[in-house]
């Protein structure tokens, strides 16, 4: 049986982290051993395993969300096999020897967590997990356990070609003795097996002390209906009777003696004497499906698999009990695969047609023959053959727009530091937030850029100071009068508990004179907090939520408030996900309540109790893992969908590429969804290419712009790989799946410590590239992306404002002093701090006006809850083209921010 060669290298690259390394915590806390085992079953031991030589090899499935090591025990038993090892955490195998030469290892090796259960081992880059067992024990055991799953017949079947009503007969002539069977159980005659296939799916071991009794016990407790013996040795479970099977000529013609009772018939050679629980299906000779297919699925073809060791389509699903076209296709296409096939009965693979490798090639439909385990009356390919399907017309379309429409990377200026954060502030400058100890020496940890003087870099660079070290902190701009600059928690020991601002002076060309505040001794978070996220809520206050105390040390699943309120309150989610929850997710929403999302869940939490209101469905991950991620450090990106005057339309949130724990298998698709929509789902759009540790920025027209990152890989050092060159434009305003444009590509490679964001004059700031890793640099080099609207050559409008400071409803004028006011557009943006690709602060808003003559009168969002309190850049569109933005703040302070802290080392702006 195949299996999908997961980019599994990239976890493995950790070895490489030197001490104060940040990367995927490869070795979780507090694994144990099941010691509730089934009877019989014990633990082995830890050991190697390769792809090339397996050490258990004759079964296999992954699960990516729910797999324990009981659970793989009891898919092996339920198989027949000795022998169930877990690894990678998502993947089981089955066996009765150990293979390849695989010798123990130290217990601790495997120390991936179950999919299914976080506190067990399963395996780890090329471990397994190993227990051993006896089969017929085992088998007692997993009658009373509660985790056996009944394979039931609900797969459509269309050419049953009869149902045999068994007779009602309590016992059964064999060599001459009766035999009582379980209630309900009935003989249902002696069968033909072999002639075009199998007549039963699922057969067990050998077992040379087999009987009547003991084979129905086997199916019953395996959930099957249909019981058979065959050759006095042999005992098969299914639901039904496939493949034509057909009637011997008499019952006597099954005459073998069963291994285990001399006066039992075990059917005979071909010949499989047959038991059910009820009336069952017998099914003529599969076919390929051709007709009735899901969706604009159309059939192509019997296609070649694997040739030269090359997968046909990259993405790789088990369903050994319900594979058939209508599941298959259905899952391909929902993530917008427009090529999908069924191989070896029970695989499901997806994919593109460009996939296909020029080896692959049509043959006979007659060699694709393994019958669908969860449709009897078709064929799911065969061995390395997949009966192969595409989709007729579009699932998505790419547009590919070319020269200045395509917008343009350009370098800006070198840099000083390899930022960790960047920060838009409201004296049209941008700070540079820095790891300690990664950079050039004798830094200080934080700059200020004047884009005034982007020309000229001994002029560009302002040097400030922080004294303990921002490394994976939170970053938010207040809404106090000063526009400071805040950021919490950070790298280890007293960092993690920084509370740290500063208070924007200067102007274009002008340099300031503050620098940043910060006391340890005077002010610090309730709880030591790496890798936190922070949000201003709907009264003005700060949340900051989650992250863990220290370098891949245990989680800080709480959640507390600035200025403090009360000590911090305990959320279960956040420890229960720990470590795929880092940086969450969070906006308020126009409800008043809080939505978060996290690895691959979000939830609602009421804004002042943080009770959980709702938990939402599952966040879509990969089309063949479940549990691919969005949080770091699996690390996609989320956006506000732009919100339009009057407000009425429920907010629409956005969150963009990721990846999958431990395989690192960045995700392709974005997923959006309106959380106060009470029966809200996610849609799923395809990208144009995988992407994790990845930015996005909206821009001043409703558009976004993602960029940066990489194909494959997890976010942390060295454990990124193949940098993604190549930006992409995200329309809202056009049908869903025809909104992503495939934009200009870089040539500067932005991996690890990555970030955008968007300039005063439209123009999108890029930074950043921390690895580690010999493969690729660290990066100095400042970029700006020119969107298409930088290049029209169009004339920028041009106005003024006389009032910057907004009460919500409030009506607010402004002069457009050039450009055409018979296109013109206003667009409010959120001030934006960025880091690890939480863009905090963002918010696009389309507000009411109107206007007469070169006056237009601008109406304010309405509340709080709409438009949480916080300074934005105003924007006078004309057409698509932009003006520079002119800073503003709405919603006032009504925390009183501005006041805090008040404490000796501190200056404050005061409240206005």
């Amino acid at each position: 049986m195949s299996r999908l060669l997961i980019l599994s290298l990239l976890a493995l690259e950790s070895a490489i982290i030197a001490v104060n390394a940040h990367y995927v915590e490869v070795v979780p806390r507090g694994l144990t051993v099941p010691t509730s085992l089934p009877s019989g079953w014990s633990y082995l031991g830890c050991y190697n395993d390769t792809i090339a030589n397996r050490a258990l090899f004759s079964g296999y499935k992954a699960d990516g969300t729910t797999l324990t090591d009981e659970s793989c025990i009891n898919f092996c038993i339920g198989r027949g096999f000795t022998i169930a090892g877990t690894e990678y955490s998502s993947e089981c195998f089955c066996d009765n020897t150990l293979h390849g030469g695989s010798i123990k290892q130290p217990d601790a090796s495997c120390s991936m967590p179950c999919s299914g259960n976080p506190a067990e081992p399963c395996g780890g880059p090329n471990l397994l997990t190993v227990f051993t067992g006896t089969v017929q024990s085992s088998i007692s055991s997993a009658a009373s356990s509660s985790t056996i799953t009944t394979n039931s017949n609900t797969a459509s079947t269309t050419k049953p070609s009869t149902t045999i009503s068994t007779t009602r007969s309590t016992t059964v002539v064999g060599t001459g003795t009766a035999t009582n069977l379980p209630a309900g159980w009935s003989y249902g005659g002696c069968w033909i097996d072999n002639v075009n296939g199998r007549i039963m799916n699922n057969e067990r071991p050998d077992n040379s002390a087999v009987t009547i009794e003991s084979c129905i016990a086997t199916c019953t407790n395996l959930g099957y209906q249909v019981a058979g013996l065959e050759y006095s040795v042999q005992c098969f479970c299914d639901n039904e009777l496939r493949n034509g099977a057909a009637l011997a000529s008499s019952n006597s013609a099954c005459s073998m003696a069963c291994g285990g009772s001399s006066t039992e018939v075990c059917g005979g050679p071909n010949l499989v004497s047959v038991y059910s629980n009820g009336n069952f299906s017998v099914y003529g000779v599969p076919t390929i499906q051709k007709t009735g297919l899901p969706g604009q699925w159309q059939y192509q073809g019997c296609l070649q698999d694997n040739v030269g060791g090359v997968r046909t389509f990259p993405y790789q699903l088990f369903f050994p009990n319900t594979n058939n076209a209508t599941t298959c296709l259905s899952l391909c296409s929902n993530y917008g695969y427009g090529a999908a096939g069924m191989e070896y009965g029970d695989e499901c693979y997806c994919g593109d047609v460009s996939d296909i490798p020029s080896g692959a090639k049509i043959v006979s439909d007659s060699q694709c023959n393994m019958g669908c385990p969860g449709d009897p009356s078709h064929y799911c390919g065969a061995g390395n053959l997949l009966v192969y399907y595409t989709w007729s017309g579009y699932l998505q379309q790419w547009s590919y727009p070319t020269g200045n429409a395509a917008g343009k990377y350009q370098f800006l200026i070198g840099g000083v530091v390899v930022p960790l954060m960047t920060t838009l502030l409201k004296n049209g400058k941008i700070t540079f937030l820095e790891k300690h100890g990664t950079g050039a020496p004798n830094t200080t940890g934080v700059y200020e850029f004047d884009p005034f003087y982007e020309n000229n870099f001994d002029l560009a660079w302002r040097a400030m100071h922080v004294q303990t070290d921002i490394f994976c902190s939170a970053g938010l701009v207040l809404p106090d009068i000063g526009g400071r600059q805040l950021t919490v928690g950070g790298w280890s020991g007293v960092s993690t508990f920084g509370v740290r601002l500063y208070w924007p002076d200067g102007s274009p060309g002008v340099n300031g004179t503050r620098d940043w505040q910060e006391n340890p001794n005077e002010l610090q978070l309730q709880n030591g907090r790496w890798y936190p996220s922070s949000m201003i809520m709907s009264n003005g206050s700060i949340l900051v939520v989650g992250g863990e105390s220290g370098s891949n040390a245990p989680p800080v699943p709480t959640i507390e408030i600035l200025p403090k309120v009360g000590g911090t309150i305990y959320m279960e989610w956040l420890n229960r996900t720990d470590p795929y929850n880092l940086y969450p997710f969070m906006t308020v929403l126009p409800s008043g309540n809080i939505f978060v999302a996290y690895w691959n869940e979000s939830r609602i939490l009421d804004a002042g109790t943080f009770n959980t209101i709702r938990v939402l469905p599952s966040i879509p991950g990969a089309v063949n893992n479940a549990g691919g991620g969005r949080t770091y450090p699996l690390e996609g990106t989320m956006v506000l969908i732009p919100q339009h005057a009057p407000y009425t339309d429920p907010l629409t949130v956005m969150l963009c590429g990721g990846s999958t724990p431990f395989g690192g298998v960045a995700l392709d698709n974005c997923v959006s969804t309106q959380p106060d929509v009470a029966s809200a789902t996610w849609t799923l759009e395809r990208m144009p290419s995988k992407r994790v540790i990845s930015a996005i920025v909206p821009l001043p027209d409703g558009t976004f712009l993602i960029l940066n990152g990489c194909h494959a890989g997890v976010a942390g050092f060295g454990l990124g790989n193949d940098p993604n060159f190549n930006a992409v434009l995200y329309d809202p305003t056009k049908p869903v799946n025809q909104r992503m444009s495939v934009m200009a590509n870089t040539t500067i490679a932005r991996m690890y410590h990555n970030e955008a964001v968007l300039m005063q004059d439209g123009r999108v700031l890029v930074s950043g590239s921390d690895p580690v890793d010999a493969r690729y640099p660290e990066e100095y080099r400042v970029e700006v992306f020119l969107p298409p609207y930088i290049l029209s050559g169009a004339a920028r409008p041009t106005f003024t404002i006389p009032t910057t400071d907004w009460a919500y409803s409030g009506t607010y004028q402004i002069q457009v002093t050039s450009g055409s006011m018979a296109n013109i557009k206003i667009s409010l943006l959120g001030m934006v701090s960025a880091t690890h690709g939480n863009s905090y602060g963002a918010r696009t808003f389309f507000p009411a006006f109107s206007c007469s003559g070169t006056t237009c009168t601008i109406t304010a969002p309405p509340n709080a809850k709409v438009c949480p309190p916080g300074w934005f850049m105003i924007f006078v569109l004309d057409g698509p083209t932009p003006s520079n933005g002119t800073f503003i703040r709405i919603g006032g302070d009504p925390a009183s921010l501005g006041n805090w802290p008040h404490l000796p080392d501190f200056n404050v702006p005061g409240v206005v």
